[in-house]
């Protein structure tokens, strides 16, 4: 990670369709399966059919990835040309932030799920070709594309119905599996159906038994997705219906309660499935205040009582709603976090609705407040429990408590003593034998560690290994920054070796591990105290004498030096393996070992490298594999 001159011949200018081909992530997220280039195309018919237009959505599923969606809806005007000389259907599969959505005064009203313009664009990018025929009065408009580039146009009468084609083959290049992900694919024809009563969506498969032809259509709309929902569960309320519409603004929502201890919200908007957002925050406020005013009014809530909180509310609680809103803004082009919408009209409506609803069945909702009120006493025992714990931890002396299987070594020297950490209890048990007990620790991780790249600090705490690591070499959180750093005094050990297999699952653990600490503390890297352990891969046994090799370099310069002589070679099959002499002579001896330090020159090329090889993106990392790997060994 050597320094990088930045200069003006840095300066790149990238079309959209190089960028897109460039960084693929960006604009299709997961770039594992080619599951969302069938979700944009999808997205622009189930529109049409909002609008009226079609009340039916063909896909198939050919060959090598090959898709299909035929939608009857309105389609585009065959042959209309623009200004820049391509033609509407061309400008809108291959010119970016091109849509006809964007206005709220236009055909959409500005309540399409697909307003980005980017859609159609990036399936037109990713793919190796693509054909779109749109259909409509009479005549229709061939466009060809391949590799993101209009091939051929032809524009002649027809007599098919109107609509749009779209067929397409993703490319590997870009996409891990070419395929859609089958399950995914079910799952969200299912949801759109019930989103959208009246819609059937045709899915033609081909399997290995034949044609498959699965129809998805709903009678109930969101009320199927409940039912199917909480079929096995035990209901403890009338169900809530709220159906409201205002001009440009609808919303449908069904709310039902359950034994269960869990709460399940499933908020769509536009009919796209969202995660995060001002509209989750600002339902689940209107339910807490709602039911708190309800439980005071009939005395189930004492006056001296506090207000009950939100999870206390929504335990057991199952709601699934569909916003239809104008002017939603989004983070990216997958649309899973909402960063603006105005829901005033919707909470206004829900809090009336739920009032009505909590008076016409107050026995129901009894039990209920006795669910919420049973939660909070389990909420408040468990704050209390946890509180007396912690007091008790502070009383004790300061030795480890946390892992069992940590054996620590004597020395009072932080400088001096070495953690040893190791996958499994069978790699530690002759290196707990064969170490300095003085001097040297060592510690299992029990389970296999989380990619945490990127994480936050929730995630964090939730990794029992990584937590295990976090306290034994001393690190401490910073209340104010909730991010962990060395204590003043250093950390507890001077070296932290990880010692793993010579083999490429080795390598793995080692570079998870690295990947984990830079996120949890990268200080911890760039201040020296990690070591990459290198075992050997090889034991020669020569004259009754020992020589161990760490790679297969090592063996044929061995080799090379010692024709003619009589030596066994043997190759060594993991540290578990590996006798209490064999341990001791090639990990645990200062003077024969081989450690080698981890060190960072440049911190940004660092955590870009971090982010290309451990991010989410498959396709940065498929490139660099495919520019390194001819320098790569199993030599760490």
């Amino acid at each position: 990670m050597g320094n990088n001159l930045y200069t003006e011949d840095s300066i790149e200018s990238l079309s959209p369709l190089e960028f897109t081909r460039l960084r693929p992530g960006v604009y299709a997220g997961d770039t594992t399966y080619a599951t969302q280039l069938l979700v944009e195309i999808i997205s622009n018919a189930v529109d049409e059919f909002r609008l009226g237009h079609g009340e039916k959505i063909r896909v198939e599923l050919g060959e090598d990835g090959m898709v299909s969606v035929r939608d009857y809806g309105q389609g585009f005007i065959p042959g209309a040309y623009r200004d820049d000389g391509k033609t509407i259907l061309e400008a809108a599969f291959s010119v970016l932030n091109t849509s006809g959505k964007y206005r709220e005064d236009g055909t959409y009203e500005g309540t399409s799920l697909g307003s980005f313009g980017i859609g159609s664009k990036i399936t037109t990018y990713l793919s190796h070709w693509l054909h779109v025929i749109t259909y409509r009065d009479g005549m229709e408009e061939d466009l060809w594309f391949k590799e993101g580039v209009l091939e051929k146009r032809k524009v002649e009468p027809t007599t098919k119905s109107d609509g749009t084609l779209v067929v397409w083959q993703p490319s590997e290049e870009f996409f891990t599996n070419v395929e859609v992900e089958i399950g995914k694919v079910q799952s969200l024809f299912k949801t759109i159906a019930c989103l959208c009563p009246g819609l059937t969506i045709e899915l033609h498969e081909t399997t290995e038994h034949g044609k498959r032809v699965t129809v998805y259509e709903s009678r109930k709309g969101i009320n199927d997705l409940v039912d199917d929902a909480v079929k096995n569960k035990e209901i403890i309320n009338n169900r809530f219906v709220m159906n409201f519409a205002e001009g440009k603004e609808k919303m449908d929502m069904v709310l039902t309660y359950t034994s269960n201890y869990t709460s399940t919200l499933i908020p769509y908007v536009n009919t796209g499935l969202t995660e995060k957002g001002p509209h989750i925050t600002q339902i689940k406020a209107v339910f807490t205040r709602e039911f708190n005013k309800f439980f005071r009014d009939k005395k189930w809530l004492k006056e001296k009582d506090e207000n009950l909180t939100g999870d206390d509310i929504q335990e057991g609680m199952y709601v699934v709603f569909n916003i239809t809103a104008p002017n939603v803004s989004y983070d990216a082009q997958v649309k899973s976090t909402i960063t603006k919408i105005d829901m005033k009209s919707f909470t206004q409506a829900l809090a009336d609705n739920i009032q009505l609803w909590l008076k016409n069945n107050e026995k129901e909702i009894k039990v209920v407040a006795d669910k919420a009120l049973a939660a909070r006493k389990a909420r408040e025992a468990a704050k209390k429990a946890r509180d007396n714990a912690r007091e008790k931890t502070k009383k004790k002396e300061k030795a480890l408590k946390f892992d069992s299987k940590l054996a620590d070594c004597w020395s009072k020297d932080r400088s001096k003593c070495e953690l040893y950490i190791t996958e499994g209890d069978s790699a530690s048990g002759n290196l707990k034998t064969a170490r300095d007990n003085e001097f040297q620790a060592v510690m299992p991780i029990r389970g296999k560690m989380l990619n945490l790249q990127k994480a936050t600090i929730e995630k964090i705490q939730k990794n029992a290994e990584v937590m295990t690591i976090i306290e034994a070499i001393g690190l401490e959180l910073n209340p104010k920054t909730l991010k962990y750093e060395i204590p003043s005094q250093g950390l507890r050990y001077g070296k932290i070796i990880i010692e793993s297999d010579a083999d490429v699952d080795g390598a793995h653990i080692k570079n998870l591990f690295y990947t984990d600490m830079w996120n949890v503390c990268p200080e911890v890297i760039l201040n020296g105290y990690v070591y990459a352990g290198v075992p050997p891969l090889y034991k020669i046994t020569m004259a009754g004498k020992y020589h161990y090799l760490k790679n297969d370099a090592a063996l044929e310069e061995f080799r090379q030096t010692h024709v003619g002589k009589k030596y066994q070679v043997n190759r060594l099959k993991g540290l578990g393996e590996m006798d209490v002499e064999e341990t001791e002579e090639t990990l645990t001896n200062p003077n024969n070992r081989i450690i080698k330090q981890i060190t960072v020159e440049d911190i940004n090329a660092a955590n870009i490298l971090f982010e290309q090889l451990m991010g989410t993106a498959v396709a940065p990392r498929k490139q660099f594999i495919k520019e390194h790997s001819k320098e790569a060994t199993y030599a760490i």
